[in-house]
């Protein structure tokens, strides 16, 4: 696909100093999201995920061009630097992209899909299945996970976020506001326009406090229209020995990420679940163990950290890969246990899922961070 870009110039007289430093302020602010810039005489560029990003000095203003090979990917890395143009200029600033730039009403990422069965995996995991068009830009495995936007209960005509003029998106009034979720794309089928989600099912159906993921989940019938955004999420990279571990949140990714390693892949998937009703019959290489640890017979307060501290690996940490996901506070235990073993950050990725909340809340189990 050819690239597409958009461009904006920022004229001196709203810069808060001259081109250049705003150059550099630019440059500063972007390495905390992985760009690092090369410069060439008066021009900066650096390479991202999402595309290029191209700054270029000029006398009396600065220039920006975004490109990126994909037009859903170009929308999210125009509307970031929306974003850190105004931390430079102020909110009140009017950015204005010229070039490739949407002219429809919704962005070039979202889709609209609809329910068409639901089904019990296990007591506790339901799996969703949607029909939509034109999903070939999610049918990739590079890419798990998408938004889901869940319009509010009895809402018969949802309303969805919509491109501003500066890339940024333009919410729904509150009362028809989607609530919007990270899920995992267990299955897509792009030539047939459908695709599953499987969402954990926690707390008491029909509470206040129930989440929306689950609340949704427990309402599903076919028919309803959801939204859809992405695809986002990383899964492994390649090594001669994998580490997949997580709770049942992380389920429908690590299920996926079996199915798709290579025939020879080597390594082990630790998964906590409550019990052993929550077990599901996975396809993996002959060369990866699969355990199942079950938190309602566990001594441990928290078995899989338990299992990660004692299980064996590769002598030489440099030709594995970790790929962890469960609850926030047990996950940066996983991780520093991961690091003092001499996993460096680069052979690891280690994903929040949720978060332990108060008695008064529910966790939105089954929604990736």
């Amino acid at each position: 696909m050819p690239r597409v870009f958009c461009d904006t110039v920022i004229s001196q007289d709203i810069l808060p100093g001259t081109p250049a430093a705003a150059a550099d302020w630019l440059v500063v602010a972007s390495e905390p999201y992985g760009l690092t810039f090369t410069r060439e005489g008066d021009r900066r560029t650096a390479d991202g995920p999402f595309g290029r990003l191209t700054l270029t000095v000029g006398t009396d203003a600065l220039c920006l061009r975004v490109e990126s090979g994909d037009r859903g990917l170009l929308e999210r890395f125009r509307g970031s630097v929306t974003e850190h143009l105004l931390g430079l200029l102020g909110e009140g600033a009017a950015i204005v992209w010229t070039g490739d730039v949407e002219t429809g009403a919704l962005f070039a990422d979202f889709r609209e899909i609809r329910v068409t069965a639901v089904r019990d995996l296990t007591p506790r995991l339901r799996r969703i299945t949607f029909r939509g068009l034109d999903l070939g830009r999610f049918a990739g495995s590079d890419n798990l996970h998408v938004r889901l936007y869940l319009p509010p209960p009895g809402l018969e005509v949802p309303s969805w976020p919509r491109p501003a003029p500066d890339g940024r998106p333009v919410l729904p009034e509150p009362e028809r506001r989607p609530a919007v979720r990270y899920y995992t794309l267990r299955r897509v089928d792009a030539d047939a326009g459908e695709l599953d989600i499987d969402v954990v099912l926690h707390g008491d159906d029909g509470h206040s406090g129930e989440a929306p993921g689950a609340g949704f989940a427990r309402r599903a019938r076919p028919g309803d229209l959801c939204g859809m955004s992405g695809p986002y999420g990383l899964g492994v990279s390649p090594a001669s020995w994998y580490l997949l571990a997580g709770d049942e949140t992380a389920l429908p990714a690590i299920a996926r990420i079996l199915e798709e390693l290579p025939d020879d892949a080597c390594g082990t998937a630790l998964i906590e679940v409550e019990d052993a009703t929550d077990e599901l019959p996975l396809q993996a290489p002959a060369g990866v163990a699969i355990r199942w640890l079950h938190r309602r017979s566990a001594a441990a307060a928290s078995p899989l950290v338990e299992a990660v501290r004692a299980l064996t690996l590769p002598a030489d940490s440099a030709t594995l890969f970790a790929w962890v996901a469960c609850e926030f506070d047990e996950l940066a235990r996983l991780r520093a246990c991961l690091r003092g073993r001499g996993v460096d950050r680069d052979r690891m990725l280690a994903v929040a899922y949720w978060r332990r909340t108060p008695p008064t809340a529910s966790p939105d189990r089954g929604t990736p961070g």
